[in-house]
């Protein structure tokens, strides 16, 4: 099966109940990322994997409650950024230029 934002808010809110705020799921994904960080400075790949994908679930429940599907918000914003002109960081990241 192929997650979407709605099959994974739907799994989801039967389980653990309907959310309130959404900066509560915002809260465990930065618990999540951390947890992520954490196995990546520990050279935990698996683990790295595991808590990358937490995050992800959780913003995809996010997504849900916010109308929109993940992957689609996703798709939209790269298009935006293959348009943009940009300045590496020497770090595998960078910013747009304006």
């Amino acid at each position: 099966m192929t997650e979407t934002s709605s099959t994974i808010q739907s799994w989801a809110e039967p389980i653990f109940g309907p959310v309130a705020d959404l900066s509560d799921l915002v809260d465990r994904a930065a618990l999540e990322l951390t947890e992520l960080k954490q196995a990546l400075a520990d050279g935990e790949t698996a683990e790295a994997r595991v808590e990358a994908a937490d995050v992800v679930i959780l913003l995809h429940r996010v997504a849900a409650l916010l109308g929109t599907d993940l992957a689609a918000e996703v798709d939209a914003k790269m298009a935006i950024n293959r348009a943009r002109k940009w300045v590496p960081d020497g770090k595998g990241a960078g910013r747009h230029v304006p």
